[in-house]
C-alpha cells in the first residue's frame, strides 16, 4: 500500500494533461499525498505555510503574476504590437534573436527575471506575432503555437546555457565545491570562462534557427 503515496505524481500528470492551473494542481497533489500518508489537514497546512515562508523568492514570483495580468488587461499586449507595427523591416526571428542575446546578458549579470512569465508571454510573444502577421497576414493556429514555442525556446536557451557565465552563480559554486572534494582545484572564474564559449555558440545557433524559421513562415510551411 506504500504505492498509494505516489498518487500525487498521477494528479500532477493529469493536471498537465487537462491544462489545469499549475499552482492548484501542485497544492492539490500535496494535499492528497499528505492525507493518504496519514497527515492531518492542520499538519499539511503547517508544512505548506512553513515552506512558503522559507522560500521567499517564490512569494516574490507569485506577487508578479497579478501585476502581469493587470498589465495585459490594460493594454500591455497592444502596446507591444504597436511598437512592432511601426518597424516594417523587423521580423519575428530578429526579435527573438535580440531577446536571446538579452537573456544571455541577464545570465552574465545574474539577473533572474523569470522570463517566461514576465517577458515572453506578455511582451515577446505579442511582438513576434504582430511582426509575423505584418509580413504574412493572418497566421494559422499551428503558426501561432510555433511562435509561442520559439519564444519559450529562446528563453530556455539563454537562461540555461548562459547562467554559469556569472562567477557567483549557484551552479558554478556547486561545481567548484564538488570538484574540490574530488581533488580538482578549479576557481569560479575558470568555470565561468569555459561557459562563455558555450553561451556564444548558443547565441549563434539561436540566430541561425530564427532565420530558418522566418523563411518557413514566409514560405507558408
Amino acid at each position: 500500500m506504500e504505492y498509494i503515496k505516489l498518487i500525487g505524481i498521477l494528479i500532477i500528470v493529469l493536471g498537465f494533461i487537462f491544462k489545469l492551473n499549475i499552482i492548484f494542481t501542485v497544492v492539490l497533489s500535496g494535499f492528497i499525498t499528505a492525507l493518504v500518508s496519514g497527515l492531518s489537514v492542520s499538519e499539511f497546512l503547517s508544512i505548506l505555510g512553513d515552506s512558503f515562508v522559507s522560500q521567499r523568492i517564490v512569494t516574490i514570483f507569485i506577487i508578479t503574476l497579478p501585476v502581469i495580468g493587470l498589465s495585459e488587461e490594460h493594454g500591455l499586449k497592444q502596446v507591444a504590437e504597436n511598437i512592432v507595427k511601426k518597424r516594417e523591416n523587423l521580423s519575428s526571428g530578429a526579435l527573438l534573436s535580440v531577446y536571446l542575446a538579452f537573456r544571455e546578458l541577464a545570465g552574465f549579470l545574474s539577473m533572474r527575471i523569470y522570463g517566461l512569465v514576465q517577458f515572453v508571454r506578455p511582451i515577446i510573444f505579442p511582438m513576434t506575432q504582430a511582426s509575423a502577421e505584418k509580413k504574412k497576414g493572418k497566421l494559422s493556429e499551428k503558426e501561432v503555437e510555433s511562435l509561442k514555442a520559439r519564444g519559450a525556446a529562446m528563453e530556455n536557451f539563454g537562461n540555461f546555457f548562459a547562467q554559469n557565465t556569472f562567477v557567483g552563480a549557484a551552479g558554478v559554486l556547486m561545481m567548484v565545491g564538488t570538484m574540490a572534494e574530488l581533488g580538482y582545484n578549479v576557481t569560479n572564474i575558470e568555470l565561468s570562462q569555459y561557459s562563455i564559449p558555450i553561451a556564444l555558440i548558443t547565441l549563434v545557433l539561436g540566430i541561425i534557427k530564427n532565420i530558418i524559421d522566418d523563411k518557413k513562415i514566409k514560405g507558408g510551411k
